[in-house]
C-alpha cells in the first residue's frame, strides 16, 4: 500500500516537473531583421535576434540576443493585441539622422507585442 502512494506521488511530481519544463516561454521572442536598424544606441545588422524580457508590462527591460549573448538593452513595454499576430513582424521608424530604429516587435500567434523605447 506505502509503496503505491509512493509511486502515486512520484507520478504526480514527475508530471509537473515535465509540464513546467515543456511550458511556453511568455517572455522571450525571436524576429528578423532584414535591415541595418538602431535599438537604443547600437546598430543591428541583419540576421535572426531573440528579443528577452523582464519586468512589469509597462517598464520592461528589453535585451536583444544574437547567438546567446546580449547585444543590446533597450526599455519598453507590452502591447495588447486584440488578436493573435499571424506572422512575425517588426515595425521601424525614421530617426532624425536618417537611420531606422525598431518601434514595434510581434511574434507570430501572439497577443503580446514589444514596444521599444526610443532615443
Amino acid at each position: 500500500m506505502k509503496s503505491t502512494q509512493y509511486f502515486a506521488s512520484f507520478a504526480i511530481l514527475a508530471l509537473a516537473l515535465s509540464a513546467n519544463a515543456f511550458a511556453k516561454d511568455n517572455h522571450s521572442g525571436t524576429f528578423t531583421l532584414s535591415d541595418t536598424v538602431r535599438v537604443g544606441s547600437k546598430d543591428l545588422a541583419p540576421g535572426q535576434y531573440k528579443a528577452e524580457w523582464s519586468g512589469p508590462a509597462d517598464a520592461l527591460k528589453v535585451e536583444i540576443v544574437k547567438n546567446g549573448k546580449t547585444v543590446a538593452t533597450v526599455d519598453g513595454k507590452i502591447k495588447n493585441l486584440q488578436q493573435p499576430a499571424p506572422y512575425d513582424a517588426v515595425t521601424v521608424k525614421e530617426l532624425d539622422n536618417n537611420t531606422k530604429a525598431i518601434d514595434e516587435i510581434d511574434f507570430s500567434k501572439r497577443t503580446d507585442a514589444l514596444l521599444l523605447a526610443g532615443e
